[in-house]
């Protein structure tokens, strides 16, 4: 059985930046590369050990070294991309990124055949099957387990802002869905995803962790798929909502912002201030929105009264927390829009050439 320990949380600030990306050739259209890219030689640094593959043999998923310092998280994420992409070559491939790849027909592609894959599959069936999703994963280290318990459950009503600036996944199975993040939708279906309850404490969250593990509902603690938790393995609060990113100057904004949030909350811990209670229907409402409409609408306020929007939030985050990327993203077109905008102007063909990393 494999269980964390409250005694990975012994460290405050540390950063970590996981990406889930698509293998595809000479067109940017998804093919199977796992075998070559993964298991047929060893991966350059900074990607040697760091370097995995995900259910579909063309979606892979990359981990940067740890981050002592925010400021350099940047250039961790920039290494670890141009490493990924001069090894894809090596080898004949491209590398895309995107929530959704527009031109992935899962009926049409291959699962990878590791063992734990083939258990999910078997045990999930059709949800798990079509599963063509990709996520950016921030990491934050936390210095203790309870704190760490605390900050993940006050950090559930930010992730609904999140969503909605990252939303970048319109397209799925090759049409257009109508949401902004179809990502944030095909991947709720799974078992264990999307908004989690709230934990009294570390040891709530343990005693939950080990009955899904003991009563055969998951095979490893790594299957509680949820959009934020305690990562008992790691000693972080990792958050997990976020649509994959193409431009990696928004996988820093959102590093950026996600750290400073992380330490404010701890913070906040700290000084003794009480948890907030927000009815899980709201944030699951709230998540909906940011799914359907990404960044064209608001949000129900913690305390249910009234609602919130989009650009009052990153006004209010940025001026808070003294960080910048969030304008940022507000600024920028968002990569829903993009995609959008390019497969209507110019095509699949071309949409497919955006995504791809360089």
């Amino acid at each position: 059985m494999e269980l964390g320990s409250a005694d990975a949380f012994d460290r405050m600030g540390t950063l970590g930046v996981e990406e889930e990306f698509y293998i595809v050739d000479a067109d940017g259209r998804p093919t199977s590369g796992i075998d070559d890219l993964v298991y047929g030689s060893e991966p350059p640094e900074p990607l040697a050990g760091r370097l995995d593959h995900e259910l579909f043999k063309f979606t892979i998923e990359t981990q940067t070294p740890l981050i002592e310092d925010p400021d350099e998280a940047g250039a961790a994420v920039e290494s670890v991309r141009e490493a990924l992409v001069d090894h894809a070559a090596d080898h004949g491939y491209r590398i895309a990124a995107a929530g959704l790849h527009p031109a992935a027909k899962w009926r049409e592609l291959d699962h990878a055949t590791k063992p734990r894959y083939q258990a999910q599959l078997d045990r999930i069936q059709y949800p798990q099957h079509r599963n063509t999703t990709a996520g950016l994963h921030v990491h934050v280290g936390v210095d203790d387990a309870d704190k760490a318990v605390w900050v993940a459950n006050e950090l559930r009503w930010y992730l609904a802002p999140l969503l909605a600036l990252s939303a970048n996944s319109p397209f799925w199975n090759g049409f257009d869905t109508g949401l902004a993040s179809a990502r944030a939708k095909v991947f709720e279906n799974l078992p264990n995803t999307g908004m989690p309850t709230a934990f009294d404490d570390f040891e709530d969250f343990q005693r939950f962790e080990r009955r899904m593990v003991e009563y055969g509902s998951i095979d490893d603690r790594g299957e509680l798929w949820y959009d934020v938790r305690p990562h008992t393995g790691h000693g972080t609060v990792e958050i997990r909502t976020p649509d994959a990113q193409t431009d990696p100057e928004r996988v820093a904004d959102f590093v950026e912002y996600v750290h400073a949030l992380v330490l404010d909350l701890a913070d906040r811990y700290e000084s003794g201030e009480s948890g907030t209670t927000v009815r899980r229907e709201l944030l699951d409402e709230n998540k909906w929105r940011a799914t359907r409409y990404g960044r064209d609408t608001d949000f129900i306020a913690p305390d249910s009264e009234g609602v919130v929007s989009l650009e009052s939030f990153v006004q209010r985050e940025s001026d808070r927390l003294g960080v910048d990327g969030l304008r940022s993203l507000l600024g920028a077109e968002s990569g829903t829009a993009i995609q959008r905008r390019i497969h209507e102007e110019s095509g699949l063909d071309a949409l497919c050439e955006h995504l791809t990393l360089d």
